[in-house]
């Protein structure tokens, strides 16, 4: 089966459907779709960008239609937990494109917001609840979510949900389930911990696999360039004044890290916003808003924040520091080349990333091409110490530590006049020293005198 049409859904769904501009599925609709109809539990390897989103609210849509109406107050029927508020939100809005024509009751919980919106929606239970995995446990810890009712149970981007460390809110929820019900689990990867989890969760699961490497790297033309750590930023300024890059992502590897590539860029009449794990949702919100309508021309990310962006039109992913695990060098050159398209991956490599890119190449089997045209090749491709000084004025301004400076570090400090071979006693004496270095005994017994009892005793200049 090729077409939505085959599937046999429900005319309202098809309608939404074809409204929406799809007709052919994907491979993993094809695989999965008939699957989840079918009643089993599956285990779905597939990346971001490949319509899995659909593989499992379609079938979902279709099969609550025959309990329709039978809520229970706090309850839903189905639950799908994604890592992130971004992802959350495009699942949502996907699924209530999908499920339009039918009289569906769907909430959206997430955190970073107010909960009283959310507490409202679920009051008169749902069919299908969307949640982030800390705001749901916090809302069933307040009695306001009961997951006793779930009948379909989906964990999208479970690599991820384990990356960002929810291996214990994801045992939480799965103890509030029912025993029985039908459980869909998608992840763009497959190492060990990830399929412990599956075992855990899921019963007789099928599984289906869309090879993410190939997948991305037949439709992205992808290139590093070698540059010094301190000239990134000059070298992001260069390329963007091609104007053949009409809308890009660049990725670093730190939230502080992204402001400031997002501020530098600002300062030169370059329009960018950032998005990561410390900004509000409604700044988020508005910076993913920015981008789609052309008011931004690049939009700075975090790999968390990143998570689930669902922007048309990406021409370019710039990998301003690689990432230190190599699957999430698929997700982010994911962002572009979707829905059929074709993308442009630009990676910089400075000498210390060089073991990050070694990785990347040999999780997706092919080497990636040198780009020697532009300004820092040269010292990019020669040893650190060779690479040539940053004049990066951030990088290169003097960072003052907040760790007081031990005693030794105070007495070999230029200019002291206890610096040399003293030892630390000798360094933190504030007795008069002797011409030969020596510190003078102070009387003791009854040769000690009024002066030389004081508490505080200080030389005099003399």
């Amino acid at each position: 089966m090729t077409k939505f049409a085959d599937l046999g859904l429900r005319p309202p769904i098809l309608r939404a459907v074809e409204e929406g501009g799809y007709q052919t599925m994907t491979p993993i609709q094809s695989k999965a779709i008939p699957i989840v109809l079918e009643g089993r539990d599956l285990i779905a390897v597939a990346q971001t960008g490949t319509g899995k989103t659909a593989a499992f609210s379609l079938p979902i849509i279709e099969m609550l239609v025959k309990g329709e109406g039978k809520r229970r107050p706090k309850t839903a029927r189905s639950l799908i937990l994604a890592p992130t508020r971004e992802l959350a939100i495009q699942i949502e809005e996907n699924i209530r494109k999908y499920a339009k024509y039918l009289h569906y009751k769907i909430a959206l919980v997430y955190g970073g917001a107010s909960q009283k919106s959310q507490v409202k929606a679920m009051a008169p239970g749902v069919d299908i609840l969307i949640a982030t995995p800390g705001r749901l446990i916090d809302l069933m810890n307040q009695g306001f979510i009961n997951l006793a009712d779930v009948e379909y149970f989906v964990l999208d981007e479970a690599d991820r949900m384990l990356d960002m460390g929810f291996i214990r809110d994801i045992r939480k929820v799965v103890a509030a389930l029912p025993i029985k019900r039908q459980t869909l689990f998608f992840s763009a990867t497959m190492p060990t911990t990830v399929a412990q989890l599956a075992k855990t969760i899921l019963s007789n699961p099928a599984r289906v696999d869309v090879d993410p490497t190939v997948t991305t790297a037949e439709k992205v033309d992808q290139y590093v360039l070698m540059v010094p750590k301190g000239q990134k930023r000059k070298l992001l300024a260069s390329i963007l004044q091609d104007e053949a890059i009409k809308r890009a992502i660049v990725f670093t590897r730190t939230k502080h890290g992204a402001n400031r590539v997002s501020k530098n860029l600002d300062q030169l009449g370059i329009k960018s916003n950032a998005i990561h794990g410390n900004k509000s949702q409604n700044a988020r919100q508005k910076a993913l808003a920015e981008l789609r309508d052309g008011d931004i021309r690049v939009l700075v990310a975090t790999d968390v924040a990143a998570r689930g962006i669902d922007v048309d039109g990406i021409t370019h992913v710039i990998n301003f520091d690689l990432p230190n695990e190599p699957e999430s060098y698929i997700h982010r050159i994911g962002r572009t080349a979707r829905a059929g398209a074709t993308g442009v991956s630009l990676s910089f490599c400075d000498h210390e990333e060089r073991g990050y890119l070694r990785d990347i190449e040999k999780l997706i089997k092919q080497k990636i091409s040198v780009m020697e045209d532009h300004p820092f090749h040269l010292e990019g491709v020669q040893p650190a110490e060779k690479g040539g000084a940053s004049d990066d004025d951030d990088d290169r301004r003097p960072r003052r530590s907040n760790r007081p400076r031990s005693n030794q570090q105070r007495s070999n400090k230029p200019g002291s006049s206890n610096s040399g071979s003293k030892n630390q006693n000798q360094a933190r004496s504030r007795r008069p020293q002797k011409a030969d270095g020596q510190s003078q005994d102070r009387p003791t017994g009854p040769q000690r005198t009024k002066k030389a009892a004081k508490k505080h005793y200080r030389p005099s200049k003399g």
